[in-house]
């Protein structure tokens, strides 16, 4: 056995249904495409999810997914937490003697009335206060 002589199984492939081609070939005239219609032209070509009129399905189903990677920060509300107002330093490590931080917790925004007047006292880069 060699290349020059290798075929596929019998009855495995067959000729390509050529349409439009007369009557006597069965697919003449129309061409497999029913009488007339949007479908029965020539460029016509359905949406994707098109389901013939009927709400698709990727509208039917609730939106899920999105993520964002953009770290929030944790908000300390100094009015509530008067123990970061007393402190003479403010920076993540002695925010978390004063008030129960996660570990995963790396920016702290704090807010409230007075907090802006304790924007001197930050000496973390990670600590802001409200913009008010």
């Amino acid at each position: 056995m060699g290349l020059h002589n290798l075929q596929p199984a019998p009855g495995s492939t067959r000729n390509r249904k050529r349409v439009g081609r007369g009557q006597g070939s069965g697919t003449g005239k129309t061409a497999g495409r029913g009488q007339n219609g949007q479908k029965s032209r020539s460029g016509y070509s359905k949406k994707r999810g098109f389901e013939g009129g009927q709400q698709p399905l990727y509208k039917r189903l609730p939106k899920v997914g999105f993520f964002s990677r953009v770290e929030k920060p944790y908000v300390i509300n100094v009015e509530k937490i008067k123990g970061v107002a007393e402190l003479d330093e403010i920076t993540l490590e002695t925010i978390r003697t004063v008030h129960k931080l996660g570990k995963n917790v790396t920016r702290v925004k704090l807010i409230g009335a007075s907090a802006k007047t304790l924007a001197s006292k930050i000496k973390d880069d990670a600590i802001t206060t409200s913009g008010k």
